[in-house]
């Protein structure tokens, strides 16, 4: 125990967990969850486990609450499941060891999200053992298909009533685990996906009259088009600019010696509240139309639209993020800022259903989705204090 924080515990768990492999799509997810169930069974938490049509296990929930009667409700959210190990040799230790070595904890989800997985059953031990003079509920949520990015813990969750004649459970918000003391992270820009089918017109690859029109190398020349685009920058409100990438191209000729006729490109567009869904199709269809437009001859391109979510930002001012804010200058002694991130994650569907999701605060870590992911120990505590100052502010007030 280090000064309130029950640390072997919390150490103990993660090891747990990390022993237990839980990669998403490869590995069966019902060990994982019973591992948190079973922990859950023997501090006398009630909790419940979310299941697919099939019995899989998709989630856990637990929850306490208060004594004071009515209040906020606040969920902690983490993910059970993980990425995948990768080529085993270029790991120090096994994925799956657990080993602690020169203060750091080793193996695959120790940081994403077993780690916050282990803090959040304990904060919930905390504050169903004590006394509960506080207000409103707080539960805690752990996600066994976040890394398949179906998100289907939260989906079972969130899109399901809780009882007849009730709506989808709307917690007034939602903090999720995700490594990192640098900053807490209150939004995160969304995204908007495309197939981009471009057409030619078949040839021998051989003849020297009939070319044909190369698609692939028509989708080449398109690349570069959507690549040179001027999309709207970084602003004083939102800290990250909006982003095109080309992130595959897949010609249709058959063998050597056909000229293409149609060619594939995938793009994956980056939304920011200066530039969102409908911006962005319509400067994709624009400058597709241009380019076809500036070369003609052979069938207009086609783009299959893929929905995305939007960007979106928490306000420093709502309880919440205020909360967290003014806990973690307390225990840091120093000003932890705000920020948004690059990559979208459950924070954005969280926000598509009016919940307020800070998707990012927990332990020091490195080598996420690598190899040798691993955890800070002496993070640990500061971050189970100042998780426990900010459900404090926010319900014992």
């Amino acid at each position: 125990m280090s000064a309130g924080v029950p640390l072997d515990s919390i150490i103990a768990l993660v090891q747990a967990l990390v022993r237990i492999p839980s990669r998403a799509i490869e590995d069966d997810l019902a060990p994982i969850a019973r591992c948190i169930e079973d922990w859950f069974i023997a501090h006398g938490i009630r909790h419940r486990v979310l299941r697919a049509d099939s019995g899989a296990p998709l989630g856990v929930y637990a929850e306490v609450q208060g004594a004071r009667g009515a209040g906020r409700w606040t969920v902690l959210d983490a993910t059970l499941d993980t990425a995948g190990f990768g080529a085993l040799d270029s790991w120090r230790h096994a994925p799956t060891a657990a080993i602690i070595e020169d203060g750091w904890l080793h193996g695959r989800g120790s940081a994403d999200s077993k780690a916050g997985v282990a803090l959040f059953a304990h904060l919930l031990q905390a504050f169903a053992t004590e006394p509960r003079d506080f207000a409103g509920r707080i539960g805690v949520l752990f996600d066994c298909d976040e890394h398949s990015g179906r998100f289907g813990g939260a989906r079972a969750f969130f899109d399901q009533p809780v009882a007849p004649g009730a709506g989808p459970p709307r917690p007034d918000g939602v903090v999720i685990g995700y490594p990192g003391m640098d900053a807490i992270v209150n939004g995160c820009r969304g995204f908007l996906r495309a197939h981009l089918h471009v057409h030619g017109v078949a040839a021998h690859s051989g003849a020297t009259q009939a070319r044909g029109i190369n698609a692939v190398a028509r989708a080449a020349e398109l690349c570069g088009a959507l690549q040179a685009l001027t999309l709207p920058g970084a602003s004083h409100a939102f800290a990250l600019p909006a982003q095109l990438t080309i992130t595959g191209i897949r010609g249709g000729g058959e063998g050597f010696s056909q000229v293409p006729d149609a060619c594939e490109l995938r793009i994956d567009v980056r939304l920011t509240p200066d530039f969102d869904d409908a911006l962005a199709r319509d400067t994709v269809a624009r400058a597709v139309q241009q380019f076809d437009a500036s070369r003609g001859a052979a069938r207009a391109s086609a783009i299959e639209w893929v929905d995305g979510w939007p960007a979106y930002q928490v306000p420093p001012s709502h309880p919440l993020a205020a909360a967290m804010q003014q806990a973690a200058q307390r225990e840091l002694q120093a000003a932890v800022p705000m920020s948004v991130v690059g990559p979208s994650n459950i924070g954005n569907y969280l926000a598509s259903l009016g919940v307020a999701a800070l998707c990012g605060f927990g332990v020091v870590a490195d080598g996420i989705h690598a190899a040798d992911e691993r955890i800070v120990l002496d993070s640990l505590a500061p971050v189970y204090r100042i998780y426990r100052d900010a459900l404090d502010r926010l319900h014992r007030a």
